[in-house]
């Protein structure tokens, strides 16, 4: 069967109506391979918030009538596996296996249940413990049509274009800071371990001005806008399930990343000129962003991009490998 041919339900939860901006990008990416994609939106928390939903996808699937389900993270994998009529698909991203306790529980039925299972990186496939056969390893990949280099003097002109990003990034605009640091994720954010990114920034104060900018309330637009501007990325956190893709997202942008060794990062970075693998400690923290802002230009990350096969066009392919397993 081509791939003209998968009919496709993406099954995954939605928050304040919309889908995490990395399901619809893989969304998209299945369209332009030709797969033809319907979205159905899983509201609410927990087992009985997600059970609520199934009435409603029993009527989506008897409409839609498609070939694949693909359901993103476990819980959503294991309401879709109550149907037993159309084969399914679950993708594991993360926080469905490294939280532990009763949501790995029922992720590992979920595993059971369904026809297939994808998880975004080694680390998670380890993790799991899942050993069959009908497994493997497809890692999310970047829109390289919204993630590129673009030279300092052209993104600076777009940033005063963009009244949110003018707003945000006053104190770099206006002088008053020197060195914009990007941190990966809400400062809010436990699992991204801000604490340790801000006391790295602390310790290099006594020598420049630099701020921390948090990665919230942004367009996919405007963090590669953010990626071009700043002087580095910086990943603290204590655990990330494959990624994470903002990591890959930096690559693309050719914006020099600092990190700790967390979920593939080290894979991803550790031979590519400007990026730095480092401890978790405020020393090692700044040390490493002092060596990215000395690198002084952008990263060749696509040539890696491409040398890991992570651009979405790729992925898309093997997602389709996938479903013609399924299907045969």
């Amino acid at each position: 069967m081509s791939g003209r041919n998968f009919k496709v339900l993406v099954v995954a939860h939605v928050k304040n109506g919309k889908f995490s901006p990395f399901v619809i990008e893989q969304a998209e990416a299945l369209k332009k391979a030709g797969c033809q994609i319907d979205m159905f939106g899983v509201e609410g928390k927990g087992v009985f918030g997600y059970l609520k939903n199934y009435p409603r996808l029993k009527k989506t699937l008897k409409a839609f009538k498609p070939d694949i389900v693909h359901a993103y993270y476990g819980l959503t994998g294991l309401l879709a596996n109550f149907q037993r009529k159309y084969p399914v698909v679950t993708s594991f991203l993360g926080s469905d296996i490294h939280k532990g306790g009763w949501v790995f529980r029922l992720s590992k039925k979920c595993m059971k249940l369904s026809k297939y299972n994808i998880f975004g990186g080694v680390w998670l496939k380890e993790k799991s413990g899942y050993k069959k056969s009908n497994a493997c390893i497809v890692r999310f990949g970047v829109d390289g049509h919204t993630f590129f280099p673009i030279d300092k003097q052209q993104t600076l002109e777009r940033v005063k274009k963009d009244p949110h990003l003018c707003e945000r990034l006053e104190s770099f605009l206006s002088g008053k800071v020197k060195h914009p640091i990007l941190f990966a994720g809400a400062f809010a954010n436990a699992v991204k371990n801000a604490p340790l990114a801000q006391a790295g920034v602390d310790l290099l104060k006594a020598e420049d001005t630099y701020e921390l900018i948090e990665l919230k309330g942004y367009t996919r637009e405007q963090v590669n806008l953010l990626q071009n501007f700043v002087d580095c990325l910086v990943v603290t956190s204590l655990r990330e399930g494959g990624g994470p893709l903002v990591v890959k997202e930096a690559m693309a942008s050719g914006c020099p990343v600092v990190s700790v060794a967390v979920g593939d990062v080290k894979e991803f970075i550790s031979t590519l000129d400007g990026c730095f693998i480092v401890e978790r400690t405020p020393e090692a923290v700044a040390d490493g962003i002092r060596k990215a802002i000395a690198f002084g230009k952008k990263t060749d990350g696509t040539a890696r991009l491409k040398e890991l096969e992570l651009f979405n066009n790729i992925i898309a392919g093997k997602i389709m490998d996938v479903y013609s397993k399924v299907l045969e």
